[in-house]
């Protein structure tokens, strides 16, 4: 994994923990493959890609707030 993928799963982890905790995701977790993450969203598990997941996370609190 080079630096840019590390950087990109740190912050993807990051953002999930906060959509967590606020309750818009009830789970989180890397994938099986390395460009990969999961996310529990309405109770089914998603595997996405990492820049899938991170437009998914940051749309998700986005929309939180507006509403």
């Amino acid at each position: 994994m080079n630096q840019t993928e590390a950087t990109l799963r740190n912050e993807v982890r990051e953002i999930a923990e906060v959509a967590f905790h606020r309750k818009l995701i009830s789970g989180y977790a890397d994938g099986a493959d390395i460009n990969e993450y999961q996310i529990v969203y309405q109770g089914k598990p998603r595997h996405i890609s990492l820049e899938q997941a991170r437009l998914f996370l940051i749309d998700l609190l986005y929309r939180s707030q507006i509403y």
